[in-house]
């Protein structure tokens, strides 16, 4: 019988996160304060984030520990995840090349986003912090969220994209579940969520929308911090416990994918996923191709600038230079509504623009089929985020048949799609834009 899981046990469970920016060729650009343009301190973010986190945003340590509390939450997560070979999808396509995808789709809440919500749930609690507000698009950062706060005994207030809120309502069910509460982005509850309905009564909203509403709340909250779910260094770190496992199950059937390959929003299951194997490509270790895939109608990596920006659409957050379209820039209403942000993590944005990774942008019906080829040969629905990197796997494994070449492409199966199958219905309909 043919073996197609890599697995490790518990006790192989990864001690330390990955920080990328000891390997950086050189230091990121510093965050800087809107109004002086100077680099902010620590206490500049003291307002929104509790300050181990902060100390994780700018260390340039190569490991950081992960607490004992937070390695015992991963173990409900059904960490370690297994490798899994897609021997079926192969097969269909008759390819030489072999896939590998990380089962990032078996957690709680269907995605790779609870290992860095458990995280800074986790170190907001340790500080006494009573709640957490934050965005969520599609809806699984914010179903992480509402598990990580439940857990730690944590209030949760979500702010979810308005179009994702009417289109997966299901997602809104599992975060109240959880006993977070859940309000459609523009809202009525914040300034800046008045001003935008009042200017266009039905917006579609959009995280950088959301962002904002989360991080006003926090600030005029009592005893609350904000929790964010993509972008920021220490969630980068965070998810680097996907990357570790990987390169050990690697090792263990001794071979070295010649692709690495993520979907990208913010950037944190591509982080989570390709830096420690990035890490070993900046010390010469590997000749790993990484390559990060975005939709046609969000191009923050293949057509936005690298350049200064907000992080929000309100312009609360300090200034960040990473790949932008712009804070003001409202995506179109496609199904996958965790890659509908402006902007790109800074790590992720320098490492594109140094061509240490490469973007490449598709199409949203693309992406469908992809996914639904994936499903009927494996099994498993994919979240439509997901499919985006889907595509590009079954773009280098008939590459790879046309060349003749023995390829070893791998990819993070971020989350399944189980609660986006409203969108498959309209593919399969021919009702998709």
């Amino acid at each position: 019988m043919q073996k197609t899981k890599v697995e490790l046990t518990q006790d192989e469970l990864p001690r330390k996160w990955y920080n990328i920016q000891a390997d950086l060729k050189k230091p990121l650009p510093p965050v800087l304060n809107p109004g002086t343009k100077e680099p902010i301190g620590p206490q500049d973010l003291a307002a929104i984030f509790p300050m181990e986190l902060i100390k994780q945003e700018v260390s340039t340590e190569k490991y950081i520990d992960i607490p004992d509390e937070v390695q015992q939450a991963y173990y409900l997560l059904g960490r370690p995840s297994p490798l899994q070979r897609a021997v079926h999808l192969e097969e269909h396509l008759k390819t030489p090349a072999k896939i590998y995808f990380k089962r990032e789709d078996l957690s709680p809440t269907g995605s790779h986003k609870p290992n860095t919500a458990f995280a800074q749930a986790y170190y907001n609690m340790k500080e006494g912090i009573e709640q957490l507000t934050t965005e969520t698009g599609a809806g699984q950062w914010g179903s992480a969220l509402a598990l990580a706060c439940n857990y730690f005994d944590l209030k949760c207030k979500v702010f979810m994209v308005r179009i994702s809120y009417d289109q997966k309502p299901y997602r809104k069910f599992v975060m109240n579940v959880y006993g977070a509460s859940v309000t459609p982005s523009p809202s009525d509850e914040t300034e800046f969520g008045r001003k935008l309905l009042k200017e266009r009564p039905d917006h579609p909203g959009s995280l950088g929308i959301a962002i904002s509403e989360a991080m006003e709340t926090a600030v005029k909250g009592t005893n609350s911090k904000y929790a964010l779910g993509s972008v920021l260094n220490h969630v980068m770190l965070h998810q680097t416990v996907i990357g570790e496992e990987t390169m050990m199950q690697f090792k263990k059937i001794d071979e070295t994918p010649d692709y690495m390959i993520g979907c990208v929003g913010g950037g944190s299951n591509f982080a989570g996923f390709a830096y420690p194997m990035i890490g070993e490509k900046l010390n010469g270790r590997n000749g790993t191709e990484f390559i990060g895939v975005e939709p046609r109608v969000v191009p923050s990596m293949t057509e936005g600038k690298y350049e200064y920006d907000f992080g929000d659409t309100a312009q609360m957050t300090p200034l960040i230079k990473m790949c932008t379209l712009g804070a003001s820039f409202i995506p179109p209403s496609i199904h996958a509504g965790g890659l509908r942000y402006h902007g790109c993590a800074p790590s992720l944005s320098a490492l594109v623009n140094d061509g240490t990774v490469k973007a490449v942008a598709v199409e949203q019906k693309d992406c469908f089929e992809a996914g639904i080829m994936f499903a009927r040969t494996e099994g498993i629905i994919p979240a439509p985020e997901t499919t985006h990197a889907i595509k590009l796997v079954i773009d280098l494994a008939l590459e790879a048949k046309k060349k003749n070449e023995k390829k070893i492409i791998a990819f993070n199966f971020s989350g399944h799609g189980l609660l986006d199958l409203n969108g498959y219905a309209q593919f399969l309909d021919g009702k998709m834009a």
